[in-house]
């Protein structure tokens, strides 16, 4: 029997239709949370230039208030993916929980290490490490990145850790928060740490990250061992999403500041002349030995981690 035109037409449109549905059906639905900063650019970049859809997954980028939140909201598969500092990553593991590093976000690196700093409040005389000793420092996640590294900063400059009070407050309202002098100071990062410059609501005290080694982690992707070993395919092309993102973002970074900028909402001529963090998609297990160590100096591990089986082969 031969075919109308009409009958013709909507057979095309039917397999039209069932190739959109087989395409949108290979697409793994896979969450992404991070906080406010540019340690996150790949993921940011990966999103907005479709390298993640052309990779065949359908992510979603969403913003996380404390990086200390983000092993809970992995583990409840709120995120199947999120960015911990290593050492909120070590400190979640050494608590029990099954997490793994699969990619690299961002590393130290000396031409960035003045996009952090310790910033004091305006009328407040803080000129060294000695004189914080008994002030009250605000930490965007206390046993976050920042907060276990300055903490490093003060036993190098002979300060017990124990005598600053240290508080937890997020990077958006850390300006607000010296302001109402609710804080002798904070430790802040782009692109917060200009905004707070420009307000004049604090100065820099010190660049601190400028004594520490670099191409060490700042911020990595991880999710638990069952997704990993659950979704091989979904985890290679997020691997190799957020390789290509990262090329893109160390080579075109006003680029990835307009991925940061519609990502955390902030006015696009604030990060306009920012550094941005080196993006770094590689992880590996000598990098989190260093952050182990730097963490047992401190006390904040109960057991030493097996850094081998933490990061997803």
């Amino acid at each position: 029997m031969k075919l109308g035109n009409g009958a013709s037409r909507l057979g095309t449109v039917l397999a039209v239709l069932m190739g959109m549905t087989s395409i949108a059906s290979a697409q793994e639905k896979v969450v992404i949370g991070c906080t406010a900063t540019t340690d996150c650019a790949s993921a940011a970049i990966a999103v907005e230039e479709g390298i993640f859809e052309k990779n065949g997954l359908d992510a979603e980028l969403i913003l996380i208030g404390l990086n200390s939140n983000i092993p809970a909201g992995i583990l409840s598969n709120s995120l199947q993916i999120g960015g911990p500092t290593p050492s909120v990553f070590l400190q979640a593991t050494d608590g029990g929980l099954d997490l793994v590093a699969v990619a690299g976000a961002s590393s130290t690196a000396k031409e960035t290490a003045d996009t952090v700093a310790i910033v004091t409040r305006a009328g407040v005389e803080i000129s060294s490490a000695k004189d914080l000793a008994g002030k009250k420092v605000g930490a965007p996640g206390i046993g976050a990145f920042l907060h276990v590294l300055f903490q490093q900063w003060l036993i190098e400059n002979d300060v017990d850790p124990k005598s600053v009070q240290f508080v937890e407050v997020t990077f958006p309202t850390m300006s607000d928060v010296l302001q109402s002098g609710a804080v002798d100071a904070v430790v802040a990062a782009e692109p917060f740490l200009s905004r707070i410059l420009s307000a004049g609501t604090g100065k820099v005290m010190s660049h601190y990250l400028e004594d520490l080694p670099e191409h060490q982690p700042q911020i990595l992707y991880a999710s638990t061992r069952e997704w990993a070993d659950s979704n091989p395919e979904a985890l290679a092309a997020f691997r190799a999403s957020i390789d290509e993102a990262a090329k893109i973002v160390n080579a075109d970074p006003d680029k990835a500041r307009g991925a940061i900028s519609r990502f955390t909402k902030i006015p696009p001529e604030v990060l306009a002349n920012m550094k941005l963090s080196v993006s770094d998609p590689v992880i590996t297990s000598e990098q989190l030995a260093w952050w182990a160590d730097v963490m047992n100096q401190q006390n904040m591990l109960q057991n030493e981690p097996d850094v081998d089986a933490l990061v997803q082969k």
